[in-house]
């Protein structure tokens, strides 16, 4: 039907030892009650734990050095750290419910709760938000690696730069190689698990952009050409103290990871280290962002931009500049590429069961799976390159899918309590996600409405 539904839950603590039940029909009635790999003997904890952090790690981690320059340091790094607890809490709203109901996805866990429409809700988010986060990503790697013009300005890219103006490293060229050598083979893989090494490189790519940034920092601050920053947000208005609440939704949508949590879940061969892969993976990318966060903070200052990528385009005023920021540019780039198949392996499930929702698993029928493949992909590459004004367009739809697939599904889940098992702890928590994600989005709504408002007002379109 929709995430994960590819591995028996049942007797899942250990999957070397197989069990057959022989009053079981044949077919199955859904597909979250199939089976899956006769030969696959689980996935282990530290391959999902990097699963679960490269979903985590994508593109929001360069917005996050700018909501330092709003917050201040520590007001931005304690968001950073509520958000993760939240983001944990939300989740094992999740585990615990799908427990009870016996649920392997979380389209299954909504149509326990809600129904027909409740998972079919869940599923048409999930192809809004992963097909507009994959288009955005195809575009950055193309803006980093091709080039970008803007309001008749040209940016270079990183190919452009070494090699000067070519077909070959046009953006169009370069992003069908990169389809058809990188995104298409990562997307074939049946199995979440089978990513964990390319996960693994991902999560690798992100640490390198780190490292490059705090060493940068370090040699700024010893020879004393960066200022201390700010530890508390400036409000010296009004217009300031509004201003504050434009980062919330960077923040809210730092750690959305939902929509694989149950495919990770379900190939785990101890599902009960769920809970501390969940946890060991917020920790590991609590600890990027915190650092990303400060240090890129630190390095820019106040001229921080709100993708600090931006700050990487300039000179850096230390030796070897051009070669550092060519080595944070790409290896971004390649960070990108590597998330892909990870955000795109629950899109596939999720659009698979929204057409074909009483079929066998999708990983048993290979003409389904290419099919369901190629036509996504293609989606993707057209909409990234074909369609001027999708990023606008997905600026609103994946705000509100975020959040609902971060926080208001898990609490609508809990405070329907369809399996009376949620406290009034539980409940209390709940609301409050509920009443953050709506503000949050309405913030966000508002930010984006007004940008484009006044873009095409001034400057014109982007090219």
């Amino acid at each position: 039907m929709t995430i994960g539904d590819i591995s028996p839950k049942k007797e899942r603590k250990s999957r070397r030892s197989k069990h057959v039940d022989e009053k079981a029909p044949l077919l199955p009635k859904r597909q979250d009650e199939a089976g899956g790999y006769d030969e696959f003997n689980g996935a282990s904890f530290t391959g999902a734990v990097f699963n679960l952090s490269t979903t985590i790690v994508g593109a929001g981690i360069m917005a996050l050095p700018a909501t330092m320059k709003v917050l201040g340091l520590i007001l931005g790094i304690a968001m950073i750290v509520f958000m993760a607890f939240l983001t944990d809490a939300s989740i094992e709203f999740l585990l615990r419910f799908s427990r009870a109901g016996k649920s392997t996805s979380y389209g299954g866990l909504m149509g326990n709760a809600f129904g027909k429409y409740g998972r079919i809700f869940l599923q048409v988010c999930v192809l809004v938000n992963n097909i507009g986060v994959l288009i955005v990503y195809m575009i950055i790697i193309g803006d980093v690696l091709s080039g970008t013009s803007s309001s008749g300005v040209h940016h270079a890219g990183v190919l452009e730069g070494w090699f000067g103006e070519h077909w070959w490293n046009g953006r169009t060229f370069v992003l069908i190689v990169t389809t058809l050598g990188i995104f298409s083979p990562l997307a074939c893989f049946k199995r979440i698990d089978s990513l964990r090494f390319t996960s693994a490189l991902s999560v690798a790519l992100a640490v390198v952009f780190l490292v490059i940034t705090v060493g940068i920092a370090i040699i700024k601050l010893i020879s004393g050409t960066v200022m201390m920053p700010r530890l508390l947000p400036d409000v010296t208005d009004l217009t300031s103290f509004w201003k504050l609440f434009t980062v919330v939704p960077v923040l809210v949508t730092a750690y959305i990871c939902h929509y694989n949590v149950h495919s990770i879940d379900n190939e785990l061969e101890d599902s009960t280290q769920i809970r501390p892969v969940v946890r060991t993976a917020l920790a590991l990318c609590s600890t990027v962002y915190i650092m990303t966060s400060f240090f890129g903070f630190l390095l820019f200052g106040d001229a921080t931009m709100d993708d600090v990528l931006a700050n990487f385009d300039t000179n850096l005023g230390i030796p070897y500049s051009s070669l550092l920021n060519d080595a944070v540019r790409v290896s971004y780039a390649a960070h990108l590429m590597l998330v892909f198949p990870i955000v795109f392996y629950p899109l596939r499930l999720n659009m698979d069961g929204l057409l074909f929702p009483y079929s066998r698993p999708l990983a048993q029928s290979n003409t389904r799976f290419a099919c369901i493949t190629a036509g996504l992909v293609a989606v993707i590459f057209l909409g990234a390159n074909f369609i001027p004004s999708i990023w606008d367009a997905f600026q609103f739809t994946g705000a509100t899918a975020a959040v609902c697939l971060g926080f208001i599904f898990p609490a609508a889940v809990t405070l329907r309590n369809h399996h009376f098992i949620a406290t009034k702890k539980d409940k209390m928590l709940a609301l409050f996600m509920i009443v953050l994600a709506v503000f949050s989005n309405a913030v966000a709504i508002y930010s984006d409405a007004y940008a484009l408002f006044k873009k095409n007002s001034g400057a014109g379109p982007r090219a």
